[in-house]
């Protein structure tokens, strides 16, 4: 790859995220490293790069929907970073460029059914050529999948064995969902009625793992409430789940099942000890059981769904920096082996919200770190915690004030 002409493309630097992302990268790439933003406008990643205080900067205009521009982007440059969503509806033809080039992809998707189509499209592609595709690089779902596998390497420094049992669960957080998200969700609601793959899809728990290992012994997310004595506080279903416990279980596939192959893996947002903890618990769940039957329908229908559009979070917008600062999130964990009775309380920690400010940087160490050649693994569909699981583990707490703490 020395005659590519970049290291890293950042895809959709002008969106708001994208901006973030390219601060980043101006903040911690090393001086060497050949990168250049892209975008549909030259006049607005002129401006980015003007801002960044890089006017120098090298600027890659293209159409995300023109199959043959996307392959030779893919073909100028070492990784390509994408912010651009949703992706099911602009990213798919820059997934199969990479496939096709051998080109290193990271992105921000939380969007199932999508990952799963590229996963069945694009896996021999990317495995001939040497790519690495990786899907759910922000909130969404690195602190869940690094999170599980820093659990599991503790217990297995400290008790010989890793844990059969994982309980993953969202203690606090501050920030609102980012228009992508938001997005994106409307985008698979949407799909979730009118395909019944992308049901099916949402029905299986293991349906982002390799073919031949799409079955196991965890269930669907639960929707009641539920004391939960590990953390002494009730919790309810958390609306990620259903996206980060299949990454997380497709990792522990990807790694030759490392915890076992009864390994299970749940997560659950904590809402109180008391009375308010558990009304609070239940309500969740009736609103999302409730909302996602009706935000289906609506986002299933032409004007029902512009109207939607117009109503929610534009995907280009997003909280002051001082918002983002004053945001974090803390993820707890408990790592259980019933046959020993051994437990390791473990956390991980952001210290900005988890919609932007910490996802951007999330994203930027995983674009960074491929660029670097960190990822020893072979070409095909990684996670970040199969693919980078040491890498960012050191490099999260160094550069992205995300933390990962042992609390016994």
């Amino acid at each position: 790859m020395s005659d590519r002409s970049y290291d890293l493309v950042l895809w959709g630097a002008t969106g708001f995220t994208g901006r973030l992302v390219a601060a980043h990268i101006r903040d911690h790439a090393p001086a060497d490293l050949r990168w250049a933003l892209g975008g549909r406008r030259r006049d607005a990643l002129d401006g980015v790069a003007s801002d960044l205080g890089m006017p120098d900067l090298p600027i890659v205009v293209a159409d995300a929907h023109d199959r043959d521009v996307m392959r030779a982007l893919a073909a100028d440059t070492r990784v390509v970073c994408t912010t651009v969503g949703p992706y099911a509806v602009h990213g798919t033809d820059l997934v199969a460029a990479c496939a096709e080039e051998g080109t290193d992809y990271c992105d921000l998707t939380g969007e199932l059914q999508w990952m799963r189509r590229m996963i069945d499209a694009h896996q021999a592609d990317a495995e001939a050529s040497g790519a690495r595709i990786l899907h759910a690089c922000g909130f969404d779902s690195i602190p869940f999948d690094l999170g599980v596998v820093f659990t599991q390497q503790v217990m297995q420094d400290r008790h010989g064995a890793p844990a059969a049992v994982v309980h993953g669960r969202l203690k606090a957080a501050r920030g609102a969902a980012s228009g992508g998200t938001v997005a994106s969700m409307v985008n698979i609601l949407g799909e979730a009625v009118t395909d019944s793959d992308t049901r099916s899809l949402l029905r299986d728990p293991y349906g982002l793992n390799p073919v031949g290992e799409r079955q196991g012994p965890d269930g669907l997310e639960r929707m009641l409430p539920q004391r939960d004595d590990d953390f002494g506080a009730w919790s309810g279903p958390f609306p990620m789940s259903p996206v980060n416990t299949r990454v997380v279980r497709r990792t522990h596939a990807l790694l030759g099942h490392p915890w076992g192959t009864d390994f299970r893996y749940d997560e659950a947002m904590l809402t109180g000890s008391g009375p308010v903890g558990a009304l609070t618990a239940a309500g969740i769940g009736v609103g999302m059981s409730v909302g996602g039957v009706v935000g289906g329908l609506l986002s299933a229908a032409a004007p029902t769904r512009k109207l939607l559009e117009r109503v929610l979070p534009d995907p280009g917008t997003g909280p002051s920096p001082d918002a983002q600062e004053k945001g974090f999130f803390d993820v707890r964990f408990v790592a259980e082996d019933p046959a020993s009775g051994t437990t390791l309380r473990t956390r991980v920690l952001g210290d900005r919200d988890p919609g932007y400010g910490a996802t951007s940087r999330m994203l930027g160490e995983t674009a960074l770190a491929l660029a670097a050649g960190e990822a020893t693994v072979g070409g095909g569909h990684w996670t970040p915690g199969a693919a980078l699981g040491d890498s960012l583990l050191r490099r999260l707490p160094a550069a992205a004030g995300v933390t990962f703490t042992v609390l016994d």
